[in-house]
């Protein structure tokens, strides 16, 4: 499988998207379009920044995809913590920050869904993220800086799918 783990991981983000949006009423066609694409960036042949939340929201504003859909790719997971640390504060300003609701649900959908497309405890995730990407390593460091907003976009999804009895929220 070319994509390996990626594309597990992928999956997994995209069935949680579908699940979350029919269990909070968000637009299933927006989070679930956004969770299959959030890691396009990623493709080399898209590779324009290094950053695959912007090389993947600038393709898809290219391709002409819905505006709502290429502002989650663009900030999915609290991107706005790691654009600075890699200088781009100025290329991720180009998109629009998405309603809280669905940046929220994106997160909680891609930190509870390992590389491997397993459930796993958004904690644990940033912990293994950390340790791939090692000491010093922009990723690692945008972990320490985003780490309290990243669970807490979690929590609120969380919450949210506690109040709505979802079989999501058991991620």
């Amino acid at each position: 499988m070319p994509l390996g783990r990626r594309w597990l991981h992928v999956q997994a983000v995209a069935a949680a998207a579908d699940d979350v949006a029919s269990q909070l009423g968000l637009d299933a066609g927006v989070l679930v379009s956004a969770a299959w694409l959030h890691d396009i960036g990623y493709a080399p042949e898209l590779r324009e920044t290094g950053f695959h939340p912007i090389d993947g929201a600038r393709y898809l504003r290219q391709e002409g995809w819905d505006e709502r859909i290429v502002s989650l790719v663009a900030h999915h997971s609290c991107a706005r913590f790691e654009a600075p640390i890699r200088g781009l504060a100025a290329e991720l300003a180009e998109f629009p920050r998405p309603p809280v609701e669905y940046e929220d649900a994106l997160c909680y959908c891609d930190m509870t869904n390992g590389p491997g497309g397993d459930q796993v405890d958004a904690s644990d995730r940033l912990d293994e993220i950390q340790r791939r990407y090692g000491p010093g390593d922009p990723v690692t460091l945008f972990v320490e800086a985003a780490r309290p907003e990243i669970l807490a976009s979690v929590g609120r999804i969380q919450d949210r799918l506690r109040v709505s009895g979802s079989r999501a929220s058991a991620h």
